[in-house]
């Protein structure tokens, strides 16, 4: 059964406000947490950019729910060894209610130290090799590791969760897939691509059918339809980008220059917008059908109680249970 999880925006919110809105999610009845991992928000408007292991320790005093980078990029600005330390302290804190989300990144948060922004194909494959190097780590041995990408000498990390992180990769395309169902503990996505959920289910052999499948949304809750479009269209223009921009251009004011072309059009038939329930529901089925056990939905704009309120009593009963 589908399970429905909020996705903490940290691009549009500072650190205390999404601790509020992981508590209002867990009183309004959603099961789980994302929470997104930025250097950069995409665009000037959106304003913020928390470091999101600070937010992490402080939602693990404020909520029970379990928490997931969406995602994390362990591959240029931070190292594979730091990222597991990072990852393996949130667990500890979580009590194990902790999963690490990765994914191959975006130029607009990694390239901030001046490294080399490589091609797809080198960043999976960059990817597929830190995967290994935490997942050494996260068994608490000492590891010494000289790979194609990563230098790790005697490394050891001393707090760690009892079982360890799982691992579960980003992918937007059928190389990614693969990949996932091949290293990884689970899939994410943010669009209901049956196929790429079958691509990853494939790959994974014999036991994929067990591991989850996570995907996520973005929707703009509000009385007046065009106001809430307005909202998204002011915010969250790079709904309607294609993925090949979303990964190359490097700072905020560059995706602002692209979402210049982006019409409200084209972000109306992207997010759902208004407080039609049927319309947000039939969102959130299309993700269900497509085969995917939770679904993270992420409201945009400031309306965040009105948000909570709705899901509440009018779209959680008619998908939850």
């Amino acid at each position: 059964m589908t399970e429905y999880g909020y996705f903490l925006a940290a691009e549009e919110h500072g650190p205390a406000e999404l601790v509020e809105q992981a508590r209002m999610a867990e009183q309004a009845g959603f099961h789980a947490l994302w929470i997104s991992d930025h250097y950069h928000p995409w665009n000037d408007a959106q304003g913020q950019s928390p470091f999101v292991w600070s937010v992490i320790g402080a939602l693990a005093q404020a909520t029970s729910l379990p928490v997931q980078t969406a995602v994390t990029c362990p591959i240029i600005r931070m190292h594979p060894a730091i990222v597991a330390q990072a990852a393996a302290t949130s667990s500890v804190l979580l009590e194990g209610r902790f999963r690490l989300g990765v994914g191959s990144g975006e130029a607009l948060n990694e390239h901030v130290l001046g490294d080399h922004w490589p091609t797809a194909p080198v960043r999976l494959e960059m990817l597929e090799e830190a995967v290994m190097v935490m997942r050494q780590l996260f068994e608490g041995r000492r590891v010494t590791h000289y790979g194609k990408h990563y230098t790790v000498e005697n490394a050891r990390l001393y707090t760690v969760p009892e079982e360890p992180v799982p691992i579960d990769i980003a992918a937007f395309g059928s190389a990614a897939a693969a990949l996932a169902g091949r290293v990884g503990d689970g899939f994410i996505t943010v669009v209901p691509d049956a196929e790429l959920v079958a691509r990853f289910r494939r790959g994974s052999g014999a036991g994929g059918n067990s591991k989850p499948a996570r995907g996520g949304l973005k929707v703009c809750y509000g009385p007046d339809p065009d106001e809430a479009l307005r909202t998204v269209h002011r915010l969250w223009p790079t709904e309607a980008l294609p993925g090949s921009l979303l990964s190359t251009l490097t700072t905020p004011g560059q995706f602002q220059q692209a979402a210049e072309l982006v019409t409200p059009e084209r972000l109306a038939e992207r997010v759902i917008c208004g407080d039609d329930a049927e319309a947000h529901v039939g969102a959130l089925k299309a993700y269900a059908d497509a085969g995917f056990d939770t679904v993270y939905v992420n409201q945009i704009g400031p309306d965040q109680r009105g948000f909570f309120d709705f899901y509440r009593t009018k779209v959680l009963p008619q998908v939850a249970g």
